[in-house]
């Protein structure tokens, strides 16, 4: 489905946005003030870091439209197996919906697939969606190719495109992004998603979902078009 601004509404737009509260200077205040804002628009998900998960799950309440979603060794990845399975078990004792994974690169970068995928498939079995956070504007092709390959083998239910401290992710990523992985899995753009415009120019590169800290902004911009 292609979209402009004068036919996505902001119902729909609302269910396309994982709201992010990402940054580790977000005090319980301003954290509830996120919550109460991806509650009102009904927003998919709200996602955000380990020290923060209790207080986002008893602002948001019971389990409802707006998924809790827990990021697990953020943002490198760079931590061994194990202690991602502890964070990823915390976070599920603690309210989380969903899991967003940093992988295993460095697996990946010594031509190690299996231990790749193994770890990823490994935290697939405790039972949470998990989409595996991906670092495409630095992985060459041939080894996005491979990770995009390992980790749907394992099991994972959406890729994302990175983990947002990078360069602002471009239509022509999402698109690379979504060839390569031809329809076998979400893909969650991130990374910058500022303005309406380029919200929708993600969506039409093949984004099933937008990770973003600016979510309210969205929906005004997406108003005030129409």
């Amino acid at each position: 489905m292609k979209y402009n601004s004068s036919q996505l509404n902001s119902k729909h737009l609302a269910t396309l946005i994982h709201q992010a509260a990402l940054s580790v200077h977000v005090d319980l205040n301003i954290l509830s003030q996120i919550c109460d804002a991806a509650l009102h628009f009904n927003f998919s998900g709200l996602c955000t870091n380990l020290n923060l998960i209790p207080a986002a799950r008893q602002r948001l309440g019971p389990p409802g439209p707006t998924k809790l979603i827990a990021v697990i060794a953020f943002p490198f990845g760079a931590i061994p197996s194990s202690l991602k399975k502890a964070e990823a078990e915390w976070a599920a004792a603690h309210g989380a919906e969903e899991l967003d994974i940093v992988p295993n690169f460095w697996a990946l970068s010594q031509n190690k697939v299996d231990l790749f995928a193994e770890e990823l498939a490994d935290l697939c079995e405790l039972g949470l969606p998990v989409r595996a956070i991906l670092d495409i504007s630095h992985l060459p092709k041939e080894k996005l190719s491979l990770a995009i390959d390992a980790a749907i083998d394992a099991g994972v239910s959406g890729l994302q495109s990175g983990n947002g401290f990078g360069p602002t992710v471009t239509g022509l990523e999402i698109r690379q992004l979504a060839d390569l992985t031809k329809g076998r899995s979400s893909i969650k753009a991130v990374g910058g998603i500022k303005s309406i415009d380029q919200a929708i120019e993600l969506l039409n590169a093949g984004a099933t979902t937008l990770g973003t800290s600016c979510g309210t902004d969205l929906m005004a911009a997406l108003k005030d078009k129409q």
